[in-house]
């Protein structure tokens, strides 16, 4: 990050922020949604007001503020996924517990959190 951050501008790097942080709400705001939906009996570690429109909200607040960007910015936002979702999954078929653990199932595993509930 050293290295980058000697040869790109500061300005660059605030975009490049500003959009990997926004986009990180846009996710945990559908994240909310989603869970309200298919979890209602979930504990929560946290309360979130008035769901639906809260995270609807932030959702079309982060939005527009991402489209107010910069299209270099946008260019270097979809690079930077794309190197990340090719690492990922690089990693996760090297390191994923059906190829490491020997005695995972898939079918155990689900019956296990099914049993839980």
């Amino acid at each position: 990050m050293a290295v980058l951050a000697t040869f790109v501008p500061l300005t660059e790097l605030a975009l490049l922020v500003n959009i990997g942080t926004l986009f990180a709400f846009v996710l945990v705001a559908i994240g909310v949604l989603v869970l309200r939906r298919t979890r209602p009996d979930l504990k929560r570690a946290f309360r979130t007001p008035a769901v639906p429109v809260v995270p609807i909200l932030a959702i079309l607040t982060a939005v527009y503020l991402m489209l107010n960007l910069p299209a270099s910015t946008w260019v270097r936002f979809f690079v930077w996924m794309a190197i990340g979702v090719v690492v990922y999954f690089i990693y996760g078929a090297r390191n994923s517990r059906l190829v490491t653990d020997p005695n995972y199932s898939r079918d155990a595993d689900a019956a296990a959190r099914s049993s839980r509930s």
